[in-house]
């Protein structure tokens, strides 16, 4: 079972996650496919596994690493994780309650809510300083055009 599989209809996926190379059945990745496809080396997957984050990836008879699309969809919603700035530890935490089941959704909701006011905090700094270059550049132009006469 892969960290995306649930015993139930309702899944925890990422909403939009990209369209799977393969279709469901014939999804078995490489390692190399698989960071071809996400941009992430194959370092930094096998670390992902290594640490909790990217748990149990099916192998084949010979060893190989096998991934799936849950695990595409997964590491896509690491990687929204990780442009929010959510540390790895807490990442790690995530998948490790989302392993336990059902009965840690306040928890991983309130680990969610954290992150997304971490985020708006740094939304508003970004539209401050957004405002600051605006009138900078403004400025600017302004002094360039009263120089040239305009």
């Amino acid at each position: 079972m892969t960290v995306m599989e649930s015993t139930t209809a309702r899944t925890d996926t990422c909403a939009t996650p990209k369209a799977h190379p393969r279709p469901g059945g014939e999804d078995r990745y490489t390692i190399s496919e698989v960071a071809a496809f996400t941009g992430l080396s194959a370092h930094t997957l096998r670390w992902y596994e290594r640490i909790g984050l990217m748990p149990h990836v099916d192998r084949s008879h010979t060893g190989q690493r096998r991934f799936t699309n849950r695990d595409l969809d997964w590491l896509a919603f690491v990687g929204k994780l990780r442009l929010t700035g959510m540390p790895v530890a807490d990442m790690v935490r995530y998948a490790e309650l989302l392993r336990e089941g059902e009965h840690t959704f306040e928890d991983r909701q309130e680990l969610l809510e954290a992150t997304r006011r971490d985020v708006r905090t740094r939304i508003a700094e970004l539209q401050d300083t957004l405002a600051v270059l605006d009138y900078k550049i403004d400025f600017y132009a302004g002094a360039r055009a009263a120089s040239e006469g305009v």
